[in-house]
């Protein structure tokens, strides 16, 4: 159980990454007043948490509905979060100078929580990792559990934002997402390292 909180924990912390959606608030946000923060904080941090867990409760149904088998879903998926994790270690993640806000729509929903927060990363993740045919119930609730965790520490963060972007500065913080995209790539080698034993052995 430790070692599935662990693994759900920096899988999740990774692909939510906190530290660059910091790098993308500060810039968002830089005209309003500290209350005003705290609500686009609170709001986006709401609307990102509602998507990961519809996704984490009704992916896998979505996914039976479409005809697509989770273990396809799986591979596709440990891709994807290895090529966002590349994108993260070669600087071209979701940050602030590569999402602008599209004008009259609410920062807070776009692009903060979508796709900042709710990243398409963070979404592949939740499927994967509340796989009903590898996971039981009370480990996809520890899941859920993990991912409230994860969003109350981005919560947290926003909050202070402005400090700690005044800490690490752009150099620090770049450094940080690029280790994070690292450890996602080899996260997301191990989903598809897995997927394929699963293949192998249903074929063998």
């Amino acid at each position: 159980m430790l070692r599935q909180i662990g693994r759900d924990f920096l899988m999740m912390l990774v692909t939510v990454d906190p530290i660059g959606t910091v790098a993308l608030f500060v810039p968002l946000t830089l005209a309003l007043s500290v209350p005003q923060r705290r609500a686009v904080a609170r709001k986006a941090v709401l609307v990102a948490g509602c998507v990961l867990l519809a996704f984490l409760v009704g992916g896998e149904i979505v996914l039976a509905h479409l005809g697509i088998r989770l273990l396809s879903f799986q591979l596709a998926g440990g891709i994807i979060l290895f090529l966002f994790g590349l994108q993260m270690v070669f600087g071209r993640g979701v940050a602030a100078e590569n999402v602008v806000p599209e004008p009259g729509h609410d920062v807070a929903v776009f692009p903060l929580a979508l796709p900042g927060i709710a990243s398409p990363g963070a979404i592949t993740a939740v499927v994967l990792l509340t796989d009903n045919n590898r996971h039981s119930l009370a480990q996809q609730a520890v899941t859920a559990a993990v991912v409230v965790v994860v969003l109350a520490m981005t919560l947290g963060l926003l909050y202070a934002a402005s400090a700690i972007h005044r800490l690490l500065g752009s150099t620090g913080a770049n450094v940080l997402i690029r280790v994070l995209g690292l450890v996602l790539a080899a996260l997301a080698v191990e989903q598809v390292v897995a997927g394929v034993e699963v293949l192998v052995q249903r074929t063998a």
